[in-house]
């Protein structure tokens, strides 16, 4: 029975890949990896249900959230493995989690943990991050509104500072001339290469809001200048990856990034900028179990498209996030009622827009798996037939998937939705003012036992009301 959800087809009903299968983008070693991951998660479903954290309608949870701690430590290993073994000895290298991804102070100390820093854009970030314990020096500051209190402060505790445009370069120069500064300091630029599939996220389009537009007229002239005027800029910085955007397209940005350091120094007659922060942005295969692309494959397009990256010239820093997390979390949800209408099934579940608000929104750039299992949490087999997954919120769009072919579910069975590790119940939607789900992290040794750790507790409704201005009832009147 624990083998069968590795099985599941995208629709989440069940179907065997084809044997011997090598070719593409997932061979044997991540196939197997995709494989290992899934048995973990059916263990962790049935400890969940047995160990009392989601369960029947009576006296169990009906939502609970769970990350997979052995994945999100395998993703960090690969992540820098793969760098490792490409880059010239001796390289420096900070690979920092985008925070925004899994804001949760446990996820960001188990990843400190591998070595892997902290990307911010808020106040708020920094101060997960610095709660988590990581070190000023492995945290990178960005973000398109930074105020002058925040640039203050990121200047006083030495943390890097990737400037957004020519205004916030001002500010920053205000700043360094009033005392100095132990803060790495460069610019972002937009290369301007194209989109993705993805219009909402594509960070690199001709009008994207980040960074310095480097095709537009005169920008690389006043960029190379700017450098030039001010010796304490060392670093480049451009993101030109997301979700929906291949590989080569997100390696071409990169090539435009070294090009005009390279463009800067010479005009420098001196390695003035020491270090090209590369951003993240690997997109993820929600379609399976398999772990693809893989960050070997990014590396592999980054040598082919500007090999003299990886020759020990320039630090790197990279800013990963959903390629971290995405494939190690699940959500499981019970299903609170089954009905049917227009001749359709609807599983009415607590699984919804509050955790999946990208789905909700827009369900065809971010389809999600449903992986169908029984009150006991095994996984649950019968004949596919068509039916819509609900979530609780108040209005009609709160569907998890539509018509999807799956076993018939019923009153008191459970859903599992997976690859929801990184952006969607890590970063919860108050909508209906629907508490957040407690969020466990799980283990399982080689003898198959399975151990939570909460690392996040549920929403009570008291702080969702003191959250709301509770203790302000009157101030208004």
């Amino acid at each position: 029975m624990a083998d069968m959800a590795s099985d599941r087809t995208a629709d989440g009903t069940a179907g065997r890949a084809a044997a011997g299968k090598s070719a593409g983008p997932s061979g044997p070693a991540t196939d197997e990896e995709g494989r290992a991951a899934a048995r973990r998660r059916d263990l962790a479903v049935r400890a969940a249900v047995a160990q009392g954290l989601v369960g029947g309608a009576e006296s169990g949870e009906p939502l609970v959230c769970l990350l997979d701690t052995a994945g999100i430590r395998a993703s960090a290993r690969a992540l820098t493995g793969a760098f490792a073994s490409a880059l010239a000895p001796g390289t420096p290298v900070l690979h920092a989690f985008a925070v925004k991804a899994a804001p949760l102070v446990p996820v960001l100390r188990l990843l400190a943990d591998e070595g892997i820093g902290c990307e911010v854009a808020s106040p708020g970030e920094l101060a997960l991050a610095r709660a988590a314990g990581v070190a000023p020096a492995d945290t990178v500051l960005d973000s398109p509104a930074k105020t002058p209190a925040e640039l203050r402060e990121a200047l006083a505790l030495g943390i890097a500072v990737n400037v957004d445009n020519r205004q916030e370069l001002e500010r920053v120069d205000a700043l360094v001339s009033a005392g100095p500064s132990r803060s790495p300091v460069g610019v972002r630029v937009n290369p301007q290469t194209g989109a993705g599939t993805i219009d909402a996220l594509s960070t690199a389009t001709a009008t994207s809001k980040f960074g310095v537009p480097l095709r537009d007229p005169g920008a690389r002239a006043w960029l190379v200048e700017a450098y030039l005027d001010r010796p304490w800029l060392t670093r480049l910085h451009a993101h030109s990856g997301s979700q929906g955007v291949p590989l080569a397209l997100i390696a071409q940005g990169v090539r435009e990034l070294h090009a005009l350091a390279e463009e800067i120094n010479a005009a420098a007659g001196r390695r003035q900028v020491d270090t090209l922060d590369i951003g993240g942005g690997l997109p993820v295969n929600f379609a399976s179990d398999a772990a693809t692309p893989t960050y070997a494959q990014y590396v592999a397009a980054l040598r082919e498209a500007v090999p003299a990256l990886f020759d020990g010239g320039y630090g790197l820093v990279t800013e990963f996030g959903r390629s971290l997390l995405a494939k190690h979390g699940l959500i499981l949800a019970r299903v609170e009622y089954a009905k049917a209408t227009g001749g359709r099934r609807i599983a009415v579940t607590h699984a919804g827009v509050q955790l999946a608000t990208r789905t909700v929104y827009a369900p065809a750039s971010w389809p999600l798996r449903i992986l169908p299992y029984d009150p006991n949490g095994s996984p649950l087999t019968g004949p596919p037939l068509p039916q819509d997954i609900a979530g609780p919120a108040c209005f009609a769009g709160d569907l998890l998937a539509t018509a999807r072919e799956l076993p018939e579910l019923s009153a008191g069975d459970l859903i599992g939705v997976p690859d929801t590790g990184a952006y969607f119940f890590t970063a919860h939607y108050g909508y209906n003012s629907l508490p957040r789900p407690a969020i466990h992290g799980f283990t399982v040794t080689a003898a198959g036992e399975v151990r939570f750790a909460l690392a996040r507790p549920a929403q009570s409704p008291a702080s969702i009301v003191a959250e709301a201005g509770g203790d302000l009832r009157d101030a208004l009147r």
